[in-house]
């Protein structure tokens, strides 16, 4: 099986392993775990961010990030594609108890006409006060231009709201747009990232911010029990990652770019490299279909919609799989009726 469902798939390396078995580690609720707080040392000082805070998954930071940006009934206002909005079981509503506003915009971030819609009559008693905007780069593998995140986050200053950025594959947008992680998290309140997708960690992703903001944080992850003891095991992994495998995510971009290209070249398909992702878009209505076609013929791939399938290129993914791969995946469209 060539599984190009998820950059979350891959496993550690030996080297990695190693590295993960020789960890100094001490217990980190007591904040005693050298290699998670060197961890967190690193990542703030990548993105350009005070102090961040190691936890198990995205998941978590994300909710975390919500948890100590708005308040009870407050509103977030976020794309209805974004992961902290589709695909985390309505947490934000569970845990933080704000209203999730979400716009549908193609581009991954709100048009300024939107903004100015949402944000009037914010005075009026019967309405929820605006808190936070989440913004999500890469979403879906499309990176959102630097220029909207700071239009966005300017608008949220101005009218009193935070921003958070769902940074999980921040790395690829960084490679994508040939800037430094600190550049792209610059306008952010909070920033998660993630080291167990296409860094190729096993476990955990970070929250960063400023001091006070992951002080909060980390009280918040206690809450949530989410307080890890000898951590540094599993940090050391996500350090690993994060020294060796950055700059090797242009190949899983160009690896994505063969893919689409061979995929488009196939009769009645077509598709869209955005980053490490291919968006394939299978005739109308037959997503479902042509997937479970693809998977039949040894290709893991990921649903999206009634039209579009999802596959992503990754740190276990090698030249001949993504050749194969085109192969495999216009042999199954050959199969639909």
């Amino acid at each position: 099986m060539i599984d190009l469902r998820s950059d979350t798939v891959t496993r550690p390396t030996p080297e990695m392993r190693r590295a993960m078995a020789e960890a100094e580690v001490g217990d980190d609720v007591f904040g005693e775990d050298p290699t998670v707080r060197r961890l967190e040392e690193e990542t703030a000082a990548l993105l350009g961010k005070e102090d961040a805070l190691y936890v198990s998954s995205g998941h978590m930071s994300n909710q975390i990030a919500v948890y100590v940006s708005a308040g009870s009934g407050e509103e977030l206002w976020a794309h209805e594609r974004s992961h902290l909005v589709a695909n985390e079981q309505g947490g934000t509503s569970v845990l933080a108890r704000v209203l999730p506003r979400t716009y549908a915009d193609p581009a991954g971030h709100p048009p300024q006409d939107l903004l100015e819609r949402w944000a009037s009559g914010t005075g009026d008693v019967h309405r929820a006060r605006p808190a936070l905007i989440s913004l999500e780069n890469t979403l879906t593998g499309l990176v959102v231009p630097l220029a909207e995140q700071r239009r966005v986050a300017a608008f949220a200053r101005a009218h009193g709201m935070r921003v958070h950025l769902d940074g999980a594959r921040l790395w690829n947008a960084a490679v994508d747009l040939g800037v430094a992680p600190a550049e792209i998290a610059e306008d952010a309140d909070t920033v998660s990232v993630c080291f167990s997708k296409g860094l190729g960690a096993p476990v955990g992703s970070a929250l960063a911010g400023d001091a006070d903001t992951i002080r909060r944080a980390r009280r918040a992850r206690k809450l949530l029990g989410g307080g890890m003891r000898q951590a540094g095991i599993i940090a050391a992994g996500a350090l690993y990652a994060l020294h060796h495998n950055v700059d090797r995510l242009a190949r899983d971009h160009e690896r994505a770019a063969r893919l689409a290209e061979a995929i488009a070249a196939v009769p009645g398909l077509g598709a869209e490299a955005r980053t490490n992702m291919v968006v394939l878009e299978a005739p109308e209505g037959r997503a479902a279909d042509l997937a479970a076609a693809i998977t039949g013929h040894g290709v893991g791939c990921v649903v999206l919609g009634p039209s579009h399938i999802r596959l992503v290129a990754h740190l276990d993914v090698t030249d001949s799989d993504i050749d194969d791969a085109g192969k495999l995946i216009a042999a199954a469209a050959a199969t639909l009726d």
